[in-house]
């Protein structure tokens, strides 16, 4: 299995201890292909909201030479793996924040990519806020046309796991590992309906509204999605 991999921070602390859980339980399936990105180092230009991949082909991003490598690595991999530590206002980090940012063009109500519809994906949060950091990305996924998200939140007051009691230690290991068996065992399965209402109301709002001048229309046309959905 192919994986793309976001680390929402750089420090390798709580939320990269919970990812290697994971990923190492997943390794123990078969033979398991890792691409590693980490924020903010991967992307480091924030997302301006110029809207230029909205009305024009990605490589149109003042920040391509970051996003293109993400985007590869995300359309080559058959799952994605979102981790970051709840920052702020129990929210995600701002590295995470920002590559979903970028890669606003996938939405539904854009340009989506055929390949996402094939994809599964898993979020992992940790922190005081990790249950509601977790919210907006799976959300944010959804709209991208994942066929499958799931998520992980640890809750966890203190800034080093091995600081941690071993039995809550032992409790989240036992989670992150019994979720890592759950989620490769996961098949792709009908789409969410979500998706379908998403999908349908704006290849009505693209048809009526944008019109045939748009970018959106004509990479819709090109695509076949006016004729055929494409999951």
């Amino acid at each position: 299995m192919k994986l793309a991999v976001f680390h929402g921070s750089p420090r390798k602390g709580n939320t990269y201890k919970a990812t290697q859980i994971f990923l190492d339980q997943i390794n123990k399936h078969g033979e398991t292909q890792i691409a590693d990105f980490f924020l903010p180092e991967a992307l480091p230009e924030f997302c301006t909201g110029c809207q230029l991949c909205f009305a024009n082909p990605p490589e149109y991003c003042p920040h391509a030479g970051y996003v293109a490598p993400i985007l590869e690595a995300v359309m080559q991999a058959d799952a994605l793996v979102f981790a970051t530590p709840h920052h702020g206002v129990s929210s995600m980090s701002a590295g995470m924040k920002n590559l979903l940012d970028h890669l606003g063009f996938l939405a539904l109500t854009v340009t989506p990519k055929a390949e996402m519809f094939e994809k599964k994906a898993f979020v992992i949060t940790t922190g005081t806020g990790s249950a509601s950091a977790k919210k907006p990305i799976v959300k944010g996924l959804k709209y991208k046309g994942v066929n499958r998200v799931y998520a992980l939140s640890i809750r966890m007051f203190i800034h080093k796991w091995e600081l941690m009691p071993p039995a809550k230690q032992a409790r989240c290991e036992k989670a992150l590992r019994r979720a890592a068996d759950r989620f490769v065992a996961v098949k792709k399965r009908h789409a969410y309906l979500s998706t379908i209402g998403m999908y349908y109301i704006t290849k009505f709002v693209i048809k009526r509204y944008i019109g045939k001048g748009g970018y959106p229309y004509r990479y819709w046309e090109e695509k076949g999605y006016f004729a055929k959905r494409p999951f």
